[in-house]
């Protein structure tokens, strides 16, 4: 069972539509319990990047979703959700993360050339870097939707594909069991119920 954190921030139901679709059982909670007995866990978000960690905090899940992941339990953040899981974001001053992946969060503006648009909005092919579960029987180059103004840098080693919109853009990362995507699975069509359903394939056993 997947559990999709529910702490007032993201597309919840259309995520969780999304693994009825494949077939996949998957709950919105933000209940421990549930969270602990899931076999893995999802962290969206939309929004700002302070306000949603605030409400993590709020909710008693900011500590405790690292602790999750420490024990080895498949954790994937989507959008704002794979930003919170860096060290730090510079959206509108410096606010702290989880920590789980290596890098901080920047701006696009001033970092792209001025003649795009920001957000990122739309349909871009991804880039592998290295090789990763949760893109199993996926080609490179096939097309994920974004939507943000912020993108992650310094990965390292966590970096596992990125697209290409002025610079190339962090599209995922991995570190052991953790996993982010800044598109949105969810609304990336075939491509993207075939990451979601490739990282109901894993466990903390394959990470």
């Amino acid at each position: 069972m997947t559990a999709i954190i529910n702490y007032g921030v993201g597309n919840l139901f259309s995520l969780r539509s999304s693994f009825a679709a494949i077939s996949e059982e998957a709950v919105v909670t933000g209940d421990r319990d549930v969270l602990a007995s899931a076999d893995r866990v999802v962290l969206p978000g939309v929004g700002a990047f302070s306000d949603a960690a605030a409400k993590l905090r709020e909710a008693g899940l900011f500590s405790y979703l690292r602790e999750l992941a420490e024990g080895g339990k498949p954790l994937l953040g989507i959008c704002l959700g794979m930003q919170l899981l860096f060290h730090h974001s510079m959206e509108y001053g410096r606010h702290e993360g989880l920590a789980l992946i290596p890098g901080e969060v920047l701006p696009l503006e001033g970092r792209i050339p001025a003649e795009l648009d920001i957000p990122h909005m739309g349909w871009n092919s991804l880039r592998f870097v290295k090789k990763s579960p949760l893109f199993d029987g996926i080609e490179e180059g096939a097309y994920v939707y974004f939507v943000h103004s912020y993108a992650a840098s310094s990965c390292g080693e966590a970096l596992v594909a990125d697209a290409e919109y002025g610079l190339r853009i962090t599209a995922a990362v991995q570190e052991g069991n953790v996993f982010g995507t800044q598109f949105h699975p969810e609304k990336s069509g075939d491509t993207g119920l075939r990451i979601l359903k490739n990282f109901c394939g894993i466990s903390n056993k394959a990470c």
